[in-house]
């Protein structure tokens, strides 16, 4: 049976003290809604609504281009009524599941386990149990069955004692969904439509209700502010490294790495302290990555070191290459096999062929440098005139001295060599040494000029 899952993100997030919607603070990288959104995705929903309030149009604005359905709750007049607003288009057919945009870290797993767990004309509810269930809606139940579920505020205390709360994750079926929100009412101490209310009505109307305890209090746990988003961001990090510990990643400190995309990782690879990996990362076998580096969007390809302290965006490189220490790699920076790129050095937009190495203090810019090249210390491609960038060519096998500049346009031929100190400004032919060095001069009697008391 199809499924429609919707996401209730309408809530204004005042403990979060920030000017960005709750549902669009940051975990791991993607905003908490994205996180519900995925994983909604890999269950495979059919209809994916998202009911939105604060933050107005900024939350669709957000996630444009992605196939969502979008509610407006204008008013926040409780839960049940955020799901109201999403039903109109909600086929009677389906299956609906009941999400919230401030819980993010629901496997897949266990929703698909909460589908299983119910016909298409019952409920099932996610609980978990909690040592402190203090402020949560308690389950009851009778003969194993979810009866009703009661609030903090309403419960007796008998029913405080109860440690199994409701996470408020629901499977419903649509057409009698619509028929038990239309039953809600808000006398209760908060004068709001509880959606945790439908369980008691489901039950007056003979419907079963199955309840599925989920496997820990982390997957369920609602980020209100920044402290529980602290904790959520750590738990997910632990989750993330572990898996890949599974497949055989290795981590000097797995508490020590942040995750803020997809890492994926071949075999026998390492990863030192302090490593952060954004957006789209892949690490061929045997890469080892030192510590304190910052790796996003790249390709980093077998038999690589990255050592300590870099910054690599949107760059790929080949087999057995060497990076660093402290060096930076620029979007559109590609290395082929067995390039050394050294220490403070930059590379942007360019191409460096197998066996060349760019080992000090160097940037390269729009440069395209062919095999087994020698790029000397404190060597600068000048590639901006201040309106227009252009590239720099050199040849297989050259040698560029020390603190060279090439001015570009320009072509440094095969084999050439380029002696330390110039300024190169037109092309410098294949197999001879080109030299640009104005006189040296030295002025007697000079003195330095001293400071006025």
């Amino acid at each position: 049976m199809a499924v429609s899952i919707i996401i209730l993100a309408a809530g204004q997030g005042k403990r979060m003290h920030s000017l960005l919607p709750k549902v669009m603070q940051p975990l791991a990288g993607k905003p908490l809604l994205q996180h519900v959104v995925d994983t909604s995705v890999r269950i495979g929903a059919d209809d994916i609504c998202v009911v939105y309030g604060h933050g107005g149009d900024a939350v669709p604005a957000a996630f444009a281009g992605q196939k969502l359905r979008w509610a407006l709750q204008a008013e926040q007049l409780g839960t049940g009524h955020a799901v109201q607003q999403a039903m109109p288009e909600t086929p009677e057919g389906n299956r609906v599941m009941i999400l919230f945009g401030d819980v993010p870290l629901l496997r897949p797993e266990t929703l698909s386990r909460l589908l299983d767990s119910c016909g298409a004309d019952e409920i099932a509810v996610l609980t978990v149990d909690m040592q402190d269930p203090f402020g949560y809606g308690r389950i009851i139940r009778e003969g194993g069955n979810v009866v009703r579920n009661v609030e903090e505020k309403e419960a007796t205390a008998e029913e405080r004692a109860v440690t199994e709360i409701n996470s408020g994750v629901m499977v419903c079926p649509a057409g009698r969904l619509k028929g038990w929100l239309d039953g809600l009412d808000n006398r209760n101490s908060q004068g709001e439509y509880y959606l945790t209310d439908i369980i008691s009505l489901a039950v007056a109307d003979s419907c079963m209700v199955h309840g599925v305890k989920a496997d820990s209090w982390v997957e369920v746990m609602g980020i209100n502010d920044k402290k529980q988003l602290a904790e959520a961001e750590r738990a997910l990090q632990a989750r993330l490294v572990d898996e890949l510990m599974t497949q055989g990643v290795g981590f000097a400190d797995p508490a020590r790495v942040d995750i803020r995309g997809s890492l994926n990782c071949g075999k026998d690879v390492y990863i030192d302290v302090n490593a952060v990996f954004e957006g789209e990362v892949s690490l061929g076998d045997n890469v080892r990555i030192e510590s304190n580096n910052l790796i996003r969007d790249s390709q980093i390809g077998s038999s690589t070191i990255v050592h300590s302290n870099c910054h690599i965006e949107g760059a790929k490189t080949g087999d057995d290459c060497e990076i660093g220490p402290f060096s930076r790699l620029r979007p559109g920076a590609e290395l082929a096999d067995n390039v050394k790129v050294g220490n403070f050095v930059e590379i942007k937009k360019s191409t460096i062929a197998s066996g060349s190495k760019v080992n000090h203090l160097t940037y390269i810019g729009d440069t395209d440098i062919g095999k087994d090249v020698n790029v000397g210390a404190g060597t600068i491609t000048c590639n901006y005139d201040g309106a227009n960038k252009y590239r720099t060519t050199i040849g297989d096998n050259a040698f560029i001295g020390s603190g060279v500049e090439l001015v570009a346009p320009v072509d440094v031929g095969a084999g050439a060599t380029i002696g330390a100190g110039s300024t190169i400004s037109k092309f410098a032919p294949a197999d001879a040494l080109t030299l640009e060095r104005a006189k040296q001069v030295t002025v007697p009697g000079w003195k330095r000029p001293k400071k006025k008391s």
